[in-house]
């Protein structure tokens, strides 16, 4: 038996989000915790699952409260390094009327992509039933090769391999880097989650089928496609489909991509690699819709982790039937 269900090298770090307006109509910024792959640690903690988080933040007491942070979700912080000398990386979200969300970086560098292979514990990687890690930890070395490295160690220990490219424009030095670096990743997944417009940049195809079946050619078993309101998408050798996601009062859609693909590892945790390849529409309409109710959830509240819904909120929102296409 293995101790995590899910163990991700990556990023964690803060998110500043809007907060309305001082006395003097300045804008004013809320400190969460941020990063996509804590996130989605984050939500397979709130829904019940065991989790380990490696990676690297400053010395700093932004780094400190990250780490309490991590400790509070329940997620396993052994993994998490503190840098004396690079400070944890900032973001700085912007929203539109819709609630959609735009992102500004301070990390040149950040301490996320200071961590070293030599530095992450093995032994996590050969104990953990899914490792997960996403493009933001790719963007530059040591964090690129370190995260590379560890998601080849650990499926040679047999885990399964979770990919969310996640791209951030201004993280790269270029889109053709981040192309080549992403499909690098994709090229060592099991599991992947995209969003439509990174299928296009990976596929060059908008066609979600066809988008599809080139992930399926790099080594996946199992692809879903989120597509913010409009609603997910999955495909597997048993079949694929499009399926409406829930109408909510959306006032923040940071983090509810990671709320999505943390519900969906959340319920592949307790199967194989074959199970995984091996699911049918039935149950994968029914992760899917499970998947759809926490991310539509998140975008109820203001902040990434602190938005992900409890399990019983999600059973209430699904009492409200998806529609399928």
């Amino acid at each position: 038996m293995k101790k995590y269900d899910v163990a991700a090298v990556g990023e964690v770090l803060i998110d500043f989000t809007p907060d309305g307006t001082s006395k003097k109509g300045m804008a004013l910024y809320e400190c969460n915790p941020g990063g996509a792959v804590a996130n989605v640690l984050a939500a397979v903690n709130k829904f019940g699952g065991n989790t380990a988080f490696i990676g690297k933040v400053g010395d700093d007491s932004f780094g400190h409260f990250l780490s309490d942070t991590l400790v509070s979700y329940g997620i396993d912080t052994k993994g998490l390094l503190f840098d004396k000398k690079i400070p944890t990386t900032l973001a700085f979200v912007t929203l539109d009327e819709k609630g959609d969300r735009s992102f500004s970086f301070y990390r040149k560098p950040g301490a996320d992509v200071m961590l070293d292979f030599p530095e992450i514990d093995k032994a996590q990687l050969e104990d953990t039933k899914i490792f997960h890690f996403g493009s933001v930890s790719l963007t530059n070395d040591p964090a690129y090769t370190a995260t590379i490295e560890a998601a080849k160690y650990a499926k040679s220990k047999g885990a399964v391999i979770s990919y969310d490219p996640n791209y951030r424009p201004l993280l790269w030095d270029s889109v053709e880097l981040a192309i080549e670096r992403m499909t690098e990743g994709a090229a060592i997944a099991d599991i992947i989650k995209v969003s439509d417009e990174e299928l296009e940049l990976l596929t060059g195809e908008r066609d979600l089928d066809k988008g599809a079946s080139k992930l399926f050619e790099f080594g996946a078993k199992l692809v879903f496609i989120s597509m913010g309101a409009k609603g997910s998408y999955y495909c597997n050798k048993n079949g694929s489909r499009f399926m409406y996601t829930y109408d909510v009062a959306t006032v923040d859609t940071t983090g509810a991509g990671d709320a999505f693909l943390g519900a969906i590892l959340y319920r592949l945790k307790d199967k194989t690699l074959d199970e995984i390849a091996e699911l049918s529409t039935d149950e994968l309409d029914d992760i899917l819709d499970f998947a759809n109710a926490s991310g539509s959830l998140t975008t109820t509240k203001t902040g990434a982790a602190p938005s992900i819904p409890t399990l019983e909120e999600i059973a209430e929102c699904r009492k409200n039937v998806g529609k399928l296409k």
